[in-house]
C-alpha cells in the first residue's frame, strides 16, 4: 500500500501579509508533524507546474476568472482580490502548483501506483467560485481534481467530502447540476460563507448538514453516520476526495465548533473503510483551513495516520 504526501516549498511563497490566519506557518507545523517516525514510510512528492495548466484550471473556472487571478498577482508587494483573498508575487506558482498536486495525484491513483495521497497545499480551494476567488481561495483545487478524474479517466461516480467549518461554496456551485460527483458537507451555520442550507440539493447530488454553533465531536459523528457516511456508500465512488479543513476544532479562532483531533481520525477511518469497499481505497485528500497552529498540525497528523495505517 503507498500513500503520497504533496509539498512544495513554493507554497511558502505565496505570501497573505502580517496577522493573516491562512500563513505559511500551517504548512511548517504539518511539514514537522509529519516527520514523525510513524509517516517514514509515506512517499514525498513534489507539487509538479504542468505544462498544460490552463487547461486544467478551465475544467472549472471561467476564462475570465483565470485572465483576472493571473494577471491579478502583483510583481511586488501584496494585492486583495476581496477582503480577505490576498495575493504577492509567490503566489502564482503556489496556486499552480496546487493544482498540479491534486491532478498528479489523480494521475497516480487512477494509474493505480498508489492508493492515498495527502496534498499539504496553499492557498486551499473550496470558496472559489467558477467565475471568482474568495474566501482566501484563488483556484478551486478539489474541484478540479474531480473534474480532472472524470474528463481524463472517465470516471462516472466521484463523491468529495467536505468537514472544513465553512461550507464549500464554490465546489457546490460547480457541481450543483452534475449528478456524477456527489458533495457532501458538514459546517457551521450560520457561519461565512453564508451558504450550505440542506434545501440547496442540486440534482440530489448535494448534501449540506449545517453544525450550529457549539457543535461537538457526539453530534459530529451522529450526524455522519445519519447522513453522510449513508449517502456516500450509497453512490459507490470510483474516487473520494476530501477537502480537509481543521478549522472546526476546538482550539480554532475562526469558529465555533468542538471537534477534537480524535473526531478528524474518527471521520476519516470511516471514509477509508468506505473508499476500501467501493474504490480501491482510492482517497485523495487537500488541505483547506485550520488556523491554530498546533490543533492544525496534531489534526493533520491524525487525519494522515487514519489515511494510511
Amino acid at each position: 500500500m503507498t500513500m503520497l504526501y504533496y509539498s512544495h516549498a513554493d507554497f511558502l511563497a505565496h505570501d497573505t501579509g502580517p496577522g493573516h490566519p491562512e500563513s505559511p506557518a500551517r504548512l511548517l507545523a504539518i511539514e514537522t508533524a509529519l516527520k514523525a517516525a510513524k509517516f517514514q514510510s509515506i512517499r514525498h512528492v513534489s507539487a509538479p507546474l504542468p505544462d498544460d495548466i490552463e487547461t486544467k484550471l478551465a475544467l472549472i473556472h471561467t476564462p475570465a476568472m483565470i485572465a483576472r487571478v493571473l494577471t491579478g498577482i502583483p510583481t511586488e508587494g501584496l494585492s486583495h482580490f476581496d477582503a480577505d483573498t490576498v495575493a504577492s508575487p509567490g503566489s502564482k506558482s503556489a496556486a499552480l502548483r496546487a493544482v498540479g498536486a491534486v491532478c498528479d495525484a489523480v494521475d497516480t491513483l487512477c494509474t493505480d501506483r498508489a492508493q492515498q495521497a495527502f496534498c499539504a497545499v496553499r492557498p486551499p480551494g473550496h470558496h472559489a467560485m467558477p467565475g471568482y476567488p474568495m474566501g482566501f481561495c484563488l483556484f478551486n483545487n478539489i474541484a478540479i481534481a474531480a473534474e480532472y478524474a472524470r474528463s481524463q479517466y472517465g470516471l462516472e461516480r466521484i463523491a468529495i467530502v467536505d468537514f472544513d467549518v465553512h461550507h464549500g461554496n464554490g465546489t457546490q456551485a460547480a457541481f450543483y447540476s452534475q449528478p456524477q460527483v456527489l458533495y457532501a458537507s458538514s459546517h457551521q451555520w450560520p457561519h461565512y460563507p453564508g451558504s450550505g442550507h440542506p434545501s440547496e440539493n442540486g440534482v440530489g447530488n448535494i448534501i449540506n448538514v449545517p453544525l450550529p454553533t457549539g457543535t461537538d465531536g457526539k453530534t459530529f459523528r451522529a450526524k455522519y453516520t445519519d447522513i453522510i457516511l449513508p449517502a456516500v456508500r450509497k453512490f459507490n465512488p470510483q474516487l473520494l476526495l476530501i477537502s480537509a479543513g481543521f478549522d472546526a476544532h476546538k482550539d480554532d479562532p475562526l469558529a465555533s465548533l468542538r471537534l477534537v483531533e480524535d473526531d478528524y481520525a474518527w471521520v476519516t477511518r470511516q471514509l477509508r473503510d468506505i473508499a476500501d469497499a467501493t474504490c480501491n481505497g482510492r482517497i485523495i485528500s487537500a488541505l483547506e483551513g485550520g488556523y491554530n497552529i498546533p490543533a492544525l498540525s496534531a489534526s493533520v497528523a491524525a487525519h494522515v495516520g487514519s489515511l494510511f495505517q
